[in-house]
């Protein structure tokens, strides 16, 4: 196949993955990824039973899979690439050629994070950036720059943090968002709408405090409206999982939106993961319920 039509082909297909996963709340079903077709040609997305992909017209990996182990990617080191193993056998033939293919003519590939069963967090492009045969793996980069860097090893400390930077944006917050959302079972946790697309995965303590790991617990499913609303304290959690919105937009008079989307979920529950050790930590929703009294005071005073 030409470098030019598979380059189209990849084209649509990631344009594909983006508008299912957005639609999801971020994320792909197994059976959506298996039973994708392109026109009248079924083309997987992901193997069946392998974490790599490459079809046999296509000249290099089209997708590889990560599975997830705790809040962050299990293959990722400190310098932000993520370090992605061989396939077993001859380390010179059948996979790893293509991913090595992929290296030499720049090709993007999806990388699927599998964050539990039959769910996968898409990040795409990333691309084969160096082939380390004596530790029998590939690096893999989440930006299309550090293909044009000499040795990936090296960085210079400007890049790392660069790299960092971008595992936090394009891996670490996706995954984040699709955990959150698969727990709360794609509703939000305040007004239990359903459509994922309208979804986000709120931090209760936020991600740049040191207690605010990407991990379930530290999250709430909530819709744009009460995200934000919750992100600006006009909306507020107590440890007992009741919704609080603040006392000078209960006294304000404005239209619909604002009395049925917030005035109105004043007193509400939560709807809360079924899973217990999905729930948000209560001590986390007692910090953040502080924050927002302390805004309600400053607001009053």
């Amino acid at each position: 196949m030409e470098s030019a039509v598979e380059a189209e082909l990849r084209k649509q297909i990631m344009a594909w993955v983006h508008e299912r996963a957005e639609a999801n709340g971020g994320f792909l079903y197994r059976e959506e990824l298996l039973g994708f077709h392109l026109g009248d040609r079924k083309l997987p997305v992901i193997d069946y039973s392998r974490g790599i992909r490459n079809p046999s017209n296509f000249s290099s990996t089209l997708s590889i899979v990560s599975t997830a182990d705790g809040p962050y990617d299990d293959t990722e080191s400190d310098d932000g690439l993520l370090h992605y193993a061989y396939r077993k056998g001859d380390p010179w033939s059948g996979d790893n050629t293509k991913l090595r293919r992929a290296m030499e003519t720049g090709m993007p590939l999806i990388l699927f994070r599998k964050e539990t069963a039959n769910i996968y967090t898409p990040v795409f492009p990333v691309y084969v950036v160096d082939d380390e045969p004596q530790n029998r793996q590939f690096l893999i980069a989440l930006d299309e720059s550090f293909t044009f860097i000499h040795n990936p090893r090296e960085l210079t400390t400007p890049q790392r943090e660069y790299a960092l930077r971008l595992a936090k944006q394009r891996l670490h917050q996706p995954a984040f968002r699709t955990r959150v959302i698969v727990a709360y079972e794609t509703r939000c946790a305040v007004c239990e709408l359903k459509h994922g697309a309208l979804l986000d995965a709120a931090h209760i303590v936020p991600d740049g405090h040191e207690l605010g790991a990407p991990t379930v617990t530290n999250g709430l499913a909530l819709c744009k409206i009460h995200h934000a609303a919750y992100d600006q304290n006009m909306l507020g959690v107590t440890p007992d999982h009741e919704v609080r919105i603040a006392l000078d937009l209960l006294e304000e008079i404005d239209g619909p939106m604002l009395k049925h989307g917030l005035q109105e979920m004043h007193g509400r529950t939560l709807s809360l993961p079924r899973r217990r050790q999905d729930r948000p930590d209560r001590d986390h929703l007692a910090w953040r319920y502080e924050q927002f009294g302390t805004a309600a005071a400053a607001a009053g005073g």
